[in-house]
């Protein structure tokens, strides 16, 4: 996952600066992700609520720049280029997406309080394969919707059919 990030990082770095700071979000979220896997891994027992807590709120800062300033950034540029095709893709996209902002909003959940951590901390195993599996998809899905949105911009691909 994290050799993906640098990769959509080098396509899709400098279109924008809003992209660049969000691709960069996702970078530091699958660092997080590593380092509670591996925690996870070593001794479960041992994991802090502290640790899961830092991941949790990179996940959900990730996802919410998503949903509340990206989609609707690249949304709003495809309506400047009367591309109703990748706003029809986009829509599409977005209905795919919830799926997985659903399931990170149960992982918040589940972990949110010191008794429901205690009382999930055996789950946490299957919680991180469950969101490997999910944000594998979700990060595919996005650069998808950057990638058709920011072909509309592309001078090489401006001429091209959609």
């Amino acid at each position: 996952m994290l050799e993906d990030c640098k990769n959509a990082q080098e396509r899709w770095g400098g279109v924008h600066s809003l992209i660049d700071r969000w691709l960069q979000q996702r970078r530091n979220l699958l660092i997080s992700f590593i380092e509670l896997k591996e925690a996870c891994d070593s001794e479960l027992e041992s994991v802090s609520k502290a640790r899961i807590d830092h991941f949790s709120e990179s996940l959900m800062d990730y996802i919410s720049a998503g949903h509340f300033e990206i989609y609707p950034q690249l949304a709003e540029e495809a309506r400047a280029f009367n591309d109703e095709g990748a706003l029809n893709i986009a829509e599409k996209l977005l209905e795919r997406l919830e799926m997985s902002t659903e399931m990170v909003l149960s992982f918040d959940t589940d972990f949110a309080s010191t008794a429901s951590c205690e009382q999930n901390i055996a789950r946490l195993p299957a919680w991180i394969d469950r969101l490997a599996r999910g944000l594998t998809e979700r990060f595919a899905l996005e650069d998808q919707l950057i990638a058709r949105l920011h072909a509309v911009h592309s001078p090489a691909t401006s001429n091209a059919p959609a």
